[in-house]
């Protein structure tokens, strides 16, 4: 599923701080997924439609090299991602086995995917960031996923960084990390979203020019009169 073209536009100029604040407006407070940090600097925002992939703690007679090449695999799930997606695996916080190396970040990037976001870990780190695929993650682990984890599954909801996260929620992602968007949601969303990264560049001009904070950030009636002027002026 696709993203409609003016919530795609909306959200992508606005920041992922900027959509925790209007989601905690909504009450929604658990959507940061802790522990998914860029794996490279300066990687540029992403959003996208969550893939999602599910592990679970590693058992000695499904774990094991073999499953690789069972129809319920991470090379299975791979081939199932649409292009644009973001794909999101809980990997229940493990961060001593990598859940993808060098070769599977290839083929997700020739597919089109457009990032990976996880609350684990890589491996073959200097092949994964050579293969372009913008990474979110906890860090790097030589062991591969079968050392700690069993792969069970794909496109169920799963639980990231310790939030929860369904098959089709926008993921956005940024250098401050990694936020879901319920789908239902994301249309309003987007626009106050937008509306409030419009009202705080103002803000921000303003704090430049020298003007305090009381009374501007959040701004008073005074100073939400002067942004609608500006607003208009424009």
């Amino acid at each position: 599923m696709t993203i409609d073209p003016a919530t795609l536009a909306a959200l992508s100029g606005v920041s992922t701080a900027t959509v925790t604040t209007v989601l905690l407006k909504k009450g929604l407070r658990n959507v940061w997924m802790r522990g998914a940090k860029p794996l490279r600097a300066g990687q540029p925002r992403l959003i996208g439609r969550a893939f999602t992939l599910r592990f679970v703690p590693a058992r000695e007679d499904l774990a094991t090299p073999e499953s690789w090449s069972s129809p319920i695999s991470t090379r299975a799930a791979i081939e199932a991602m649409p292009e644009g997606c973001i794909a999101v695996a809980d990997a229940m916080g493990v961060t001593d086995a990598g859940i993808f190396g060098d070769i599977l970040c290839a083929r997700m990037a020739k597919k089109g995917v457009a990032g990976l976001v996880t609350d684990g870990a890589v491996r073959d780190i200097a092949g994964v960031l050579g293969t372009g695929l913008p990474v979110w993650c906890r860090g790097a682990a030589a062991p591969p996923s079968v050392a700690g984890l069993t792969f069970v599954n794909w496109q169920d909801p799963i639980g990231c960084g310790g939030v929860a996260v369904f098959p089709d929620d926008v993921i956005m992602l940024d250098d401050d990390g990694a936020v879901v968007i319920p789908q239902k949601l994301v249309a309003e969303i987007s626009g106050i979203a937008a509306e409030q990264e419009r009202l705080e560049d103002w803000i921000m001009r303003r704090v430049n020019d020298g003007a305090s904070l009381p009374g501007l950030y959040p701004p008073n009636a005074e100073n939400r009169a002067l942004y609608e002027a500006a607003v208009k002026a424009r």
